[in-house]
């Protein structure tokens, strides 16, 4: 079974209706999780801790859906090679 990472990150936000981060310099990387149980646990604890400051957010991100690995990798992956 593939690996399901998931990335769990924060950080003030200009407005509490949009998702456009302050100073993306200051953005708090959670860190990286193996499945999307782990992530939502990190994440609910970050929301919590954070829950008084409305321009504060977190997000999971779903960065196995980024790569698909079955995919042939693209021109610019085999640069490095």
């Amino acid at each position: 079974m593939a690996q399901r990472l998931h990335l769990v990150f924060g950080g003030e936000l200009v407005s509490p209706n949009k998702n456009v981060f302050k100073d993306v310099a200051k953005i708090h990387m959670v860190g990286i999780f193996p499945d999307y149980a782990s992530a939502h646990s990190a994440w609910k604890a970050e929301a919590q801790r954070t829950v008084d400051d409305a321009h504060t957010r977190y997000f999971i991100a779903h960065l196995h859906r980024l790569r698909d690995e079955e995919t042939p990798a693209g021109p610019t992956e085999e640069l490095g090679a």
